[in-house]
């Protein structure tokens, strides 16, 4: 699927596993893949960054199929919870880094409008998660507070 402000068709990516079973190499029980998620969740690890360990350090290479749940699922089961969802915050974060970019370089043009496409795709799914209940109705991104954060 292409990007809606680029030119690129895609990214690059690694290959999920082509199975969905659990592995027969698998030593570690469903209970104690539930117990690391939540550890990592409480030590404020993102989503991603939870299964991107799990993957390296622990050989698990997906835990839907292992668990049959997801590893939201998991975190919101066990009352780990992130105030702002975990895409939404990076959008926000690459949002703020262009706006320090712009104050040392005020004639970036090219950035300017990068940003402007940044704070629309924040304005976006911040009314998506608005419409589902993950974020209050009165949230806003204002990138004066973004910038403090």
């Amino acid at each position: 699927m292409g990007r809606i402000h680029t030119h690129r068709h895609g990214q690059s990516h690694s290959t999920r596993p082509i199975t969905q079973r659990t592995p027969s190499w698998l030593s570690m029980s469903q209970k104690d893949i539930e117990e690391l998620v939540v550890k990592y969740g409480k030590e404020g690890i993102t989503m991603s960054q939870i299964g991107i360990k799990l993957r390296d350090q622990h050989a698990i290479p997906l835990v839907k199929p292992i668990v049959k749940k997801s590893i939201k699922k998991i975190l919101d089961d066990n009352g780990v919870k992130q105030e702002i969802p975990e895409d939404l915050n990076n959008i926000v974060k690459k949002a703020v880094g262009l706006q320090k970019h712009l104050k040392i370089h005020n004639s970036d043009k090219r950035n300017v409008r990068s940003l402007e496409l940044v704070e629309a795709k924040v304005h976006r799914i911040s009314t998506y998660y608005k419409k589902i209940g993950v974020l209050p109705k009165n949230w806003k991104y204002k990138s004066v507070v973004a910038q403090l954060e």
